[in-house]
């Protein structure tokens, strides 16, 4: 009996335990329910992990929202600064309508006029992107950049005419570029900046003009030898000896300019210090802030040197019949009308800054896009004929090489003394005058051979349409 009841209390505790365990499992399960149905902690933190999903959510969406809104304003801003910004680009539309105008009549004077006045503005807006992408590269491919894209126009213009085997076009219209830097633009500089500036002479750095003066006067002498060279007849094998010559003297004219950079970006660079920053040598606050992005101004640069090369492919295929029309030399054409077009932006860039006495700017802008065009631009030209397989020399005719050797010798001579007033300016532009008189009357015999064989070649062609 004792066994009996000892087991039944045995039970009966592990039933009493069992039921208070039960109970106190129930109890604390309620409470934890009841205290995470009460507590603010955990309410915040359910509040915050579902307010912070829909955020999450919502931010996604307005995240591409944002970024597309950005990528617009920031295409149209760029537009607007490039396209819009600038009054010269009201000539813009002339390009277009040289192409429509080909298309429809093909009448060479009016096409070659409408691309000449469309590819200014496009010449000026490549310049304003070079000079962007600049400030984002450093001085030294800075000044690659200007070197390559400064003279882009001229540079497309020739590649063109060497594709249809107008040598002669080549060689004028980038001598012509040379004559009009030197003479014309240098001389309007030093026209404006002396009247605006007339109680005192503008003063630069004689320095400078000294190393560019020697560069012009060392691409002389590579284009003299050869046409002396062809005009004696002396040369080792007829017709060879020229080519080789130039190709040589290329190449040589190519090393001269690369060391040029390097002397003028790296090895001394106070020589080319302004005068009135000699002083002030570490002071960089007129330094201006660039308006576009880098790769904005890429982007841009593309979209314009594309557009000057369609542009160029018309004015190149009208400018012998364009000659024909208009009763105009095509050496007048070529030395003088082509390189307006082409340096129209350095010729605005170059009397601002004159007149705002900053004179260094001035005569590096029509001196150093000379000192580029001799000893690299024509270099290069020989480089890529020889590529091409087209002839391409440095022999310019005697007439053009003396007409660039007392160029040289003048603008030198007004260099020498570090001074400029209007007296200097009117006389270079004088002397611009008379040069583009010379071209006016001047025969080049291969550019008459040329047009002589255009036209003729147009008459057949007109007549087997006619019958």
């Amino acid at each position: 009996m004792d066994g009996f009841r000892s087991n039944d209390n045995k039970q009966g505790v592990e039933r009493h335990s069992r039921t208070e365990m039960g109970s106190l499992g129930e109890k604390t399960i309620l409470e934890f329910e009841d205290e995470s149905l009460v507590s603010p902690v955990s309410l915040t933190r359910k509040n915050f992990s579902i307010e912070g999903s829909i955020h999450s959510s919502s931010l996604g969406g307005g995240s591409q929202k944002l970024s597309c809104s950005n990528m617009k304003n920031r295409v149209f801003g760029s537009i607007k600064i490039v396209v819009f910004s600038a009054k010269i680009n009201l000539l813009m539309p002339f390009g277009p309508l040289a192409i429509i105008v080909s298309t429809l009549s093909g009448h060479h004077g009016w096409v070659f006029l409408l691309s000449l006045l469309g590819i200014i503005p496009l010449a000026e807006r490549l310049g304003y992107a070079t000079e962007q992408l600049a400030c984002y590269t450093g001085a030294t491919v800075g000044g690659l950049l200007n070197a390559t894209f400064g003279n882009a126009t001229e540079l497309i213009i020739s590649i063109y005419a060497l594709r249809r085997g107008m040598i002669r076009v080549v060689q004028q219209s980038l001598l012509g570029s040379i004559l009009s830097n030197m003479l014309l633009v240098l001389g309007c500089a030093f026209f404006a900046g002396g009247i605006v500036v007339s109680k005192r002479e503008q003063v630069f750095s004689k320095a400078a003009a000294t190393v560019n003066s020697g560069l012009l006067l060392m691409a002389v002498m590579g284009l003299l030898f050869p046409a002396v060279l062809r005009s004696t007849h002396t040369e080792l094998h007829s017709g060879k000896s020229e080519l080789a010559l130039s190709r040589f003297s290329s190449g040589i004219m190519l090393v001269a300019y690369a060391a040029y950079l390097v002397f003028q970006l790296k090895s001394d660079k106070n020589l080319y210090l302004p005068v009135d920053e000699v002083d002030n040598e570490g002071s960089s606050d007129d330094e201006e802030a660039p308006e576009i992005s880098m790769w904005e101004s890429i982007v841009w640069l593309s979209i314009l040197t594309i557009w000057i090369s369609v542009l160029s492919e018309y004015l190149v295929n009208a400018i012998e019949g364009a000659s024909v029309a208009m009763n105009i030399p095509v050496a007048f054409i070529s030395v003088i009308l082509l390189p307006i077009v082409g340096n129209a932006a350095e010729h605005a860039g170059a009397i601002m800054f004159a007149m705002k006495d900053k004179l260094d700017i001035s005569l590096g802008v029509a001196i150093g896009s000379s000192t580029q065009i001799s000893m690299f631009g024509i270099p290069f030209c020989v480089v890529i004929g020889w590529i091409m397989g087209c002839p391409m020399d440095l022999n310019f005719q005697l007439f053009e090489t003396a007409t660039l050797f007392i160029t040289v010798i003048v603008v030198a001579f007004m260099l020498q003394d570090g001074t400029s007033n209007y007296l200097k300016g009117l006389m270079l532009i004088l002397c611009y005058l008379i040069v583009a008189a010379s071209f006016f009357v001047h025969i080049d015999p291969a550019s008459v051979v040329r047009v002589i064989r255009s036209s003729t070649q147009n008459a057949y062609h007109f007549g087997d349409k006619t019958e």
